[in-house]
């Protein structure tokens, strides 16, 4: 047997008996390691604006359908069309976000991993509140307005935004919403992604760069897309890849398909939403929009014998300014 004991564990409720062992030095990195993710896509594709209200309100219009008949020569004018009669406000309201913290007097003034003081625990709840927001813009929230009863305002989630049906409180007019080609809650293939963008152009008519942003069921159904099985009796696209680097690539970043670039990022796991398998958004950032009421910054309280307290708040909400231009994959 060992004649030290080195193996005998050296935390401090075990360094109570005798022997060289309990001379040895723990080693312990001043490396800290968060272990979970911190992504926060959506949230980085929105466009940043200040709200100036508890509900924020931006409008919408369209064009009147293209006419190919002519006009006879000498005719007058005698009936006029209103050129704003389709135009029509849409608007969420603002969330209040909150993460506090606190941190004992001795905890404060021992010397820690990472460290682990005031500062620290400020820094780490401003990371928790982006994913705070990151989850509730990809969730199926509905908004609501604070009522004094317990019910606080809250902000409307692309789930909602993103819909062909009806919606409540009329969020959304029927001319503006989302059409149901655009939403897939079914097996999604190659070929019915094809069509679903082809409904997000017939929308917007825009070769723009599109984002998918997919958990990550979905993005190995987007990445197998191009491959088949060796039985099958469908039509394989081949592609000849150079091989001196010694390796292959099987993941999809791009997808260059009829109606422009898709490109192909991971939603942050801790965010996205559970309710389906297989989840993504198919955004235009050109028409996302993130509005702060309150910018996000710390708030340290008064110490009141037993640590430094405080708490970091930000007041915010999303803006989707064009409901049809984006796509939803939920099933």
């Amino acid at each position: 047997m060992p004649i030290s004991a080195t193996y005998q564990p050296n935390a401090p409720q075990a360094k109570t008996g005798k022997g060289s062992a309990i001379s040895n030095r723990e080693d312990l990195s001043n490396e800290l390691a968060i272990l979970a993710p911190e992504e926060t896509p959506i949230l980085s594709l929105c466009s940043k604006g200040k709200a100036a209200s508890t509900f924020t309100e931006w409008t919408v219009d369209s064009l009147a359908s293209p006419v190919t008949t002519g006009i006879s020569e000498g005719s007058d004018v005698t009936s006029f069309s209103d050129k704003f009669a389709d135009r029509a406000r849409l608007g969420n309201y603002i969330q209040l976000m909150r993460r506090d913290y606190l941190v004992s007097n001795l905890q404060q003034a021992v010397t820690s991993v990472g460290p682990a003081n005031v500062a620290q625990a400020e820094a780490k709840s401003m990371r928790e509140i982006k994913r705070d927001i990151e989850a509730t813009i990809a969730s199926d929230n509905e908004m609501t307005v604070e009522n004094g009863a317990g019910t606080p305002y809250g902000m409307r989630g692309l789930g909602k935004w993103i819909q062909a049906t009806a919606q409540a409180t009329n969020a959304v007019p029927a001319d503006y919403r989302t059409p149901s080609g655009s939403i897939l809650a079914t097996t999604v293939t190659e070929s019915t992604f094809n069509t679903m963008l082809g409904s997000i152009f017939s929308k917007n008519g825009e070769m723009n760069s599109l984002t998918l942003v997919a958990n990550t069921a979905l993005r190995q159904i987007i990445s197998g897309f191009t491959r088949a099985p060796s039985v099958s009796t469908n039509n394989v696209y081949h592609v000849n890849q150079d091989a001196t680097s010694k390796a292959i690539t099987l993941s999809v970043n791009l997808y260059d398909s009829d109606f422009g670039i898709v490109k192909i990022v991971n939603g942050n796991p801790s965010c996205m939403p559970t309710a389906s398998t297989n989840v993504g958004y198919v955004l235009n950032p050109k028409y996302l929009g993130f509005n702060t009421l309150i910018p996000m910054g710390g708030t340290r309280l008064e110490n009141q014998g037993g640590g430094e307290r405080g708490y970091v708040d930000v007041a915010g909400t999303l803006c989707v300014k064009h409901p049809q231009a984006h796509g939803k994959i939920a099933y």
